[in-house]
This record gives structure tokens, C-alpha cells and sequence, in this order.
């Protein structure tokens, strides 16, 4: 019979998961996320079997903080566009506050993994489809309320704002506010 775990799971999963995203996955070393976890490397792959599952876990407690975010976000009263656009701009303030810019979790996954590891593609993939319906719900709300045409395609304008919210991540790497927002305005002027 092993030893009772002495530490909290999900403290765990943020520790690790914050090392993943500041280092992605090939760069995390077992000995940083003993180090970020405070627990040692023997212990922790006891509990999470393998770097590899840990990483796993982290992208889904990623995903599921995200969710919470973002269908708070685009719930808020308003039009669907003052929505759409609040929520974007909290994306980015949030992004460009952060001392080290490291944009999204899953994007950057996407980008290190998802071209050559099918599991991790299929995954990124469901979380993006996911992401994708929080938009397209909002749309269709905005529909039934009658801020949005009735022309619009829900799904199709859903698709070109996550990627607009993906490129947004990457650029808040490297730019500042004025051409985020820019980018934002742009992107609110089409509906």
C-alpha cells in the first residue's frame, strides 16, 4: 500500500501547468516542475505517471479555467458585439500584464506539438472547436436578441473570431495595446 498523497492536486496542476507555459512542453525539464511543484520528481510521477499525462492534465485544467473566463465574459449584459468586444480586450490587457508574455496555453501547444504528436492534436482540436462555441453561442444570442443580422453565419463568424483571438495571443507577445486594440476594432467593425 503506497503513502497517502500529502499534497493538493490542483495546486499541483497550476504549478506545473504555469511552468509548461512559460517553458512549453520540451522545454520543461523534470527537475523545474519538481522545483515549480515543490514536490520531487519520484513522488510526482508517481501521482501523475508521466510527464507527458501531467502535461495533459495541465492542458485541461488550462482549458477548464478558460472556459469559466470566457463564458462569464460573453455573458455579460450588452450587445453581442459590446461583449465580444469586452472580452477581447480582456484577453489582451490580461496578456499584456503578465511580466512574461506567453500568450495562450493551448495556441502554444498547438504550435510546439500538435504537427506531429496526433494525441495532442485531436485534444488542442476539441478545445478549440469548444472555444469556437462559446463564440457561436453569443452570436446566436445576439440573433434571438437582434443586435446580430440574421445573415450572419453563427458558426463561420464563431471560426473567424477564435482566429482572430489566436493571432491576438501571439501578437500581445510581441506588440503593444494601440495595435491590439486596432486589431479588436477592426474585427467589432464587420458586425
Amino acid at each position: 500500500m503506497g503513502r497517502p498523497r500529502t499534497f493538493d492536486d490542483d495546486v499541483v496542476l497550476s504549478r506545473a501547468m504555469e511552468a509548461f507555459w512559460t517553458n512549453g512542453y520540451g522545454g520543461t525539464s523534470p527537475a523545474q516542475l519538481a522545483e515549480a511543484t515543490g514536490i520531487a520528481k519520484g513522488s510526482l510521477y508517481n501521482a501523475f505517471a508521466s510527464k507527458r499525462e501531467l502535461f495533459t492534465k495541465c492542458l485541461e485544467l488550462y482549458h477548464r479555467q478558460v472556459a469559466e473566463l470566457a463564458k462569464g465574459l460573453l455573458e455579460h449584459p450588452g450587445t453581442t458585439r459590446e461583449c465580444i468586444g469586452a472580452a477581447l480586450r480582456f484577453v489582451v490587457d490580461s496578456d499584456l500584464a503578465q511580466p512574461l508574455r506567453r500568450g495562450c496555453l493551448v495556441g502554444n501547444t498547438a504550435v510546439e506539438l500538435a504537427g506531429h504528436d496526433a494525441d495532442i492534436a485531436q485534444k488542442i482540436r476539441g478545445m478549440q472547436d469548444e472555444s469556437t462555441g462559446w463564440f457561436e453561442a453569443r452570436i446566436q444570442r445576439g440573433q434571438r436578441d437582434g443586435d446580430v443580422s440574421r445573415d450572419l453565419d453563427p458558426r463561420a463568424y464563431a471560426e473567424y473570431l477564435a482566429n482572430t483571438l489566436a493571432g491576438l495571443r501571439v501578437m500581445a507577445m510581441t506588440h503593444e495595446a494601440p495595435v491590439l486594440y486596432r486589431i479588436i476594432e477592426t474585427t467589432l467593425s464587420t458586425f
